[in-house]
């Protein structure tokens, strides 16, 4: 894998990943900065919130159910198009999202999911709620359906009842994978309702119950998270290497954000895309 080595005791050296800082925004920065990030051609990993409940869209999902542009002319969601592929996922404002940036992936698509949601495995795992991938088709009814968590094909990770807990989605350019995804913590029944007609998955008991918010660094899910990703990201161990934004790179990346406003195909003249920050 490409990128700098860090000499661990054994005398052998480990990948250093860049890890940057969890921040709450607006769907059109989150996406803007993952897009970014993976232009750098560096491995990097970001856990990051969402400042408003927002619906994020598939970069090929273009048939948008009516009531969803109503619920955000109403001002209830934001709306934005991610970079990824996928269906449509609903991220509450107490939810995880996740972004890794692998700059020499296999080329093998099922084989790049696998290893790249390692780390999400090992983490669900030691708090106690194992996942496996989905295994409904592709070509499936259910993966046709508007909504990303209304099925688990194998780019997804779902429980021993088969509820799906982490849904995943890529976007290679020039070799390089920006695979990201939504972990569900705490989704918001009666929004969930209003967006998909049906409720979400029941929440996960055991060690993932917390009375931390998960914005909270010691949230055992977040912990886990990270402990997982030094011993399983792509050519563990690794070193992750905090490194926020430079002032400079903010400004590169605010430089990508009219797209990310723009980039949706609206049939109704009042839907809100997005509001800016």
């Amino acid at each position: 894998m490409n990128g700098p080595q860090h000499p661990v005791r054994d005398g052998s050296t480990a990948q250093v990943w860049r890890l940057l800082p969890d921040s709450a925004l607006t769907g059109t920065w989150q996406m803007a900065i993952d897009e970014w990030i993976l232009d750098q051609g560096q491995p990097a990993l970001r856990l990051y919130r969402w400042s408003r409940p927002t619906l994020s869209l598939g970069y090929h999902q273009r048939r948008l159910p009516p009531h969803w542009l109503a619920l955000a002319a109403d001002g209830l969601i934001d709306l934005v198009r991610r970079p990824t592929g996928g269906r449509a996922v609903l991220h509450g404002c107490g939810d995880l999202t996740y972004a890794l940036i692998w700059p020499d992936p296999p080329g093998q698509r099922l084989e790049a999911y696998r290893l790249a949601c390692r780390w999400l495995q090992h983490a669900f795992a030691a708090l106690g709620l194992p996942l496996q991938f989905g295994n409904e088709p592709s070509g499936s009814q259910g993966a046709h359906a508007p909504n990303c968590f209304a099925s688990a094909t194998a780019a997804d990770l779902v429980d021993a009842a088969g509820f799906k807990r982490i849904g995943s989605a890529q976007l290679w350019r020039r070799g390089q994978l920006l695979q990201h995804g939504a972990i569900l913590v705490t989704p918001e029944p009666e929004l969930w309702r209003q967006i998909f007609g049906e409720p979400p998955p029941p929440p996960p008991a055991g060690r993932l119950s917390s009375t931390l918010g998960v914005e909270d660094p010691h949230h055992p899910l977040r912990q886990q998270l990270l402990t997982a990703a030094r011993s399983a990201l792509p050519g563990a161990p690794v070193v992750l290497q905090p490194q926020p934004l430079s002032d400079t790179e903010w400004n590169a990346v605010e430089g990508r954000l009219q797209r990310y406003r723009e980039g949706l195909t609206l049939t109704s003249p009042e839907a809100t895309i997005e509001r800016a920050t």
